[in-house]
Order: structure tokens, then C-alpha cells, then sequence
């Protein structure tokens, strides 16, 4: 799609994805829009500021942000994914695109594919693959359906990182699905292991040895970072295994693995605990004590 003249690009949820996909967005010609359920709650002035500072126009409604848009990026959590996409099919522009960002199920998309093109929009499956901090507008992206070679075009002018994963609409989102069973599945162990060597008194000693089963993956760091991420974003997270789960059932498989990881990113996430990325044993700590479980030191002294 050609910008020679300007281009509405919305944003459907105006979160840390969007905000950092934004932050280094090359906009020349391009008036950026954005519309977040938090706008009508209680973290609107939070928003707004986020949008202000970004230079994006946010609306109080969906109906303005979509109706004059040539591209709708949807980047909810995955539980809203569906109902957002039916929310825009109302009101999306014959032509637009539609970039589903969100960690969903590959048949949730091929649903909300449905729906768009009926609707007259172009649907386009969208994978984050990696974290969307630091990397920004470079976060790697994989694109597939019948749409995904314009939108790659489209994405390159304005400085992101996309790669087409030839296929049909939940090419790219399998992909995403099945890494995200070991992404988010070793965050869980990692929390499961974290804590229970912090309770018995033997943490240390256990990453010692795991780094020397394993030299260069710092073990101690790594759990410093998934405790991080999981206090942080474990909602989001779990939303996304829910999915996973939903397409391991569609695939006859079990699922019981995924389904203990969405218990322990809940878990996390719902702590109030706040981790920081280089320590990993104060987080733990205070992890064990909002469980009510005093860790090996505090019950010998």
C-alpha cells in the first residue's frame, strides 16, 4: 500500500506494544490514531498521557478512530482479540487493512478473518516474536495470509521489521502458539524452580550447577528476567496460554502443561508483587511471603 498521500494508521489498544512500536515508527505522511477500552475507566488520564506524549491522536470512541483508517492494528489481550475484531468489522473502511497483532489461537484468527473480509477489510495474521522491548520497531514480526506481501511492503516504509511466512491466515499465529509453549512454559518452571529454592535454602547452589551443566545461559539472570516479565505482564501472558490451550485441544492434543503454566503466570501477575530484572532473590522472597511461605532463612532464625 502506497503513502504518497496520508495515511490513518489506528491503533486498537494503546499498550506497551503499541507504545513501543510507535516510539520509532518512520511516520512521514502518516497521522497515527489510537482507541483503548481504558480511555472510559480508570486508567484514561494514563492513556491519554502515553498518547500525548507519542503524538497520537486517541479518541474516546471506536467508531472515530476506525471509520477514516487505512490500517487498523488490533493489539489487545488475547481474550479481547475476537470481540475487537467484530467491534471494527462494524465500522472498518471498504479496502483497510486489519493487522491482527494478538496472541491468538490460529482458528480465533481464521474467525476474525471471517469477519473482517465480510466486512470488506483485509485481514492480515500478525506474530510478534519476540519482546517489543528494546528492539521497538524492529521487534521481528511474521505475516501471513493473502495480504501479508502488502503489508510487509507497507511495514518496511515505515521502518518495522516483518518477514511473510507464506501460508494462510494462522500460519504465522501456529508459529507464535507453539514457541510460546516453551516461552512461557520455562517462565513457569523458572518461577516453580526459583521458589522452591529459595524455600529450601539451596538457590543458589541449584543455578550454580545449572550453569555448569549449561555455561552462558546465566541462570540467575534469566530467572531475575522471567520473574520480571511475569509479575509484570503474567495477565497478559496467561490470556495468551489460554489460547495455546485452546489450540492444543483443536489439535487433539493435551494440554495440561500449558494449562499449569496459565495458573502460574495468573499467579504471578496477581501477586502485586513488583520484580525487577536484576535480582531475582528479593522478588522471590517477597513472592513466598505473599503465598504465606517464609523462605528457608526466615523460618531458622
Amino acid at each position: 500500500m502506497e503513502h504518497d498521500s496520508a495515511l490513518n494508521l489506528t491503533f486498537i489498544g494503546f499498550g506497551e506494544a503499541a507504545q513501543a512500536f510507535v516510539s520509532r515508527m518512520t511516520r512521514s505522511g502518516v497521522t497515527i490514531h489510537t482507541y483503548d477500552v481504558k480511555v472510559a475507566g480508570a486508567s484514561a488520564s494514563t492513556v491519554r498521557a502515553a498518547a500525548q506524549v507519542a503524538q497520537v491522536v486517541c479518541h474516546d470512541h471506536l467508531t472515530e478512530a476506525v471509520q477514516s483508517a487505512d490500517v487498523v492494528w488490533s493489539l489487545v489481550t488475547a481474550d479481547q482479540a475476537f470481540a475487537a475484531a467484530t467491534a471494527v468489522a462494524e465500522q472498518i473502511k471498504p479496502g483497510a487493512l486489519f493487522l491482527d497483532g494478538n496472541s491468538c489461537a490460529p482458528h480465533t484468527k481464521q474467525a476474525a478473518a471471517h469477519i473482517i473480509t465480510q466486512a470488506g477489510g483485509r485481514y492480515v495474521d500478525v506474530a510478534v516474536m519476540s519482546p517489543v522491548l528494546p528492539l521497538r520497531n524492529r521487534t521481528p514480526l511474521l505475516l501471513s495470509g493473502p495480504h501479508a506481501d502488502e503489508t510487509q511492503a507497507l511495514l518496511t516504509e515505515l521502518g518495522m521489521n516483518a518477514t511473510v511466512e507464506p501460508g494462510p491466515v494462522g500460519t504465522a499465529s501456529s508459529i507464535k502458539m507453539v514457541r510460546s509453549i516453551m516461552v512461557k512454559g520455562m517462565e513457569a518452571l523458572f518461577a516453580e524452580c526459583t521458589l522452591a529454592g529459595r524455600l529450601a535454602g539451596v538457590d543458589q547452589q541449584v543455578f550454580a550447577s545449572l550453569d555448569a551443566s549449561n555455561p552462558g545461559f546465566n541462570w540467575a539472570e534469566r530467572a531475575a528476567y522471567n520473574l520480571e516479565r511475569m509479575t509484570l505482564h503474567g495477565e497478559r501472558r496467561a490470556a495468551e496460554m489460554e489460547e495455546v490451550c485452546a489450540f492444543l485441544s483443536h489439535l487433539g492434543l493435551p494440554e495440561r502443561m500449558s494449562e499449569t503454566t496459565v495458573r502460574w503466570q495468573r499467579r504471578l501477575a496477581q501477586s502485586g508483587v513488583q520484580a525487577s530484572a536484576d535480582d531475582y532473590q528479593a522478588p522471590a522472597d517477597a513472592l513466598l511471603k505473599h503465598f504465606n511461605l517464609p523462605n528457608d532463612q526466615e523460618k531458622t532464625s
